[in-house]
């Protein structure tokens, strides 16, 4: 989970930009926790309830020699969260190949130097971008991922911003390692299948880091007045995707992002899905059963994978 808060100048409140990255950005599967944690081994993989409905959605795309599933993921659970289906199961098992938007989002051996390349700036400390009352509110914040403002000094606003808005989510039981990649990821090394992305590690973090410096600092202002607000968010937001409503997870991890911040909105959705939807039309030239798992987000609303393919003739079917 994975995981950040909507931006107050550039989305609606920083609950729903946490909410939103955490069905949008695999990168949060290896940043939810402590910087301290980066450094731990991963738990024990879950295996996932049955859903208490149908489950989460699922579409497939078909031409004649190619079928493709689409599903949609968070990247962060609760251990108990019931996302189990069959036809998801069906989908999987019948699968050639699995792909995520990353491969690794739990590799904190290729993330930690990433994060040093990408989340360093001791040219420009936090204490020389933030007033006296925001380094107070930050070194009070700070304590819930167990350090203070000076020994996160030489952090980037966005990865700073990141950090604390996830601490909320590990109180409260969500868990990178309950997220739907790596149960899937699990079962697909277990089975054979091989396992490929859509992007890199170093592709998501970019996406952050490449935000500019007042917006990272919008990030993380809005963040140290309302991070306390995401567990409430995303648990709205979980309770949806799990039930298969499209609709709510549009409303919550979607739309305020689009009319808030457009910036944000073309960022960490938009363009990915137009290259994402490049990439599935590659797939559909070759052959084979193919299972796509990525954040949510990206299947839900006007510039959703679906839509994008719809646009240039290809039928995209709802199956569950």
């Amino acid at each position: 989970m994975t995981f950040a808060s909507r931006l107050k100048t550039s989305v609606a409140a920083a609950g729903r930009t946490l909410a939103g990255t955490a069905l949008g950005l695999g990168l949060a599967a290896a940043l939810v926790g402590s910087p301290a944690a980066w450094a731990q081994d991963a738990a024990p993989r879950v295996v996932p309830q049955a859903a208490a409905g149908s489950g989460p959605a699922l579409w497939v795309v078909k031409d004649a020699d190619s079928t493709i599933y689409l599903f949609g993921t968070v990247h962060v659970l609760r251990p108990t969260t019931a996302w189990g289906s069959p036809v998801v199961d069906a989908a999987f098992d019948a699968s050639d190949r699995i792909y995520f938007e990353i491969t690794n989002p739990d590799d904190q051996a290729a993330a930690m130097p990433l994060i040093q390349q990408y989340g360093l700036s001791p040219q420009r400390p936090l204490s020389t971008l933030l007033t006296a009352e925001e380094l107070a509110r930050l070194d009070e914040a700070a304590k819930t991922i167990g350090a203070d403002a000076a020994s996160l000094d030489m952090l980037r606003p966005w990865l700073v911003a990141l950090s604390l808005s996830v601490a909320p989510l590990t109180r409260a039981g969500y868990d990178a390692n309950s997220g739907v990649e790596l149960v899937l990821r699990a079962r697909a090394e277990a089975a054979g299948k091989p396992v490929l992305g859509l992007e890199t590690l170093d592709e998501q973090i970019r996406i952050l880091a490449g935000l500019p410096e007042e917006t990272q600092l919008a990030f993380l202002r809005e963040t140290l007045e309302s991070y306390e607000e995401a567990t409430t968010v995303l648990d709205g937001l979980v309770d949806a995707w799990a039930k298969g409503d499209v609709e709510g997870v549009e409303r919550i991890g979607v739309t305020d992002m689009q009319t808030g911040s457009p910036e944000l909105y073309a960022t960490l959705l938009t363009r990915r899905n137009v290259n994402w939807v490049r990439q599935i039309d590659g797939l559909l030239d070759g052959s084979g059963t193919i299972f796509i798992a990525v954040g949510a987000a990206h299947l839900a609303g006007d510039d959703s994978v679906q839509v994008l393919l719809e646009r240039e003739g290809v039928t995209v079917e709802r199956v569950q």
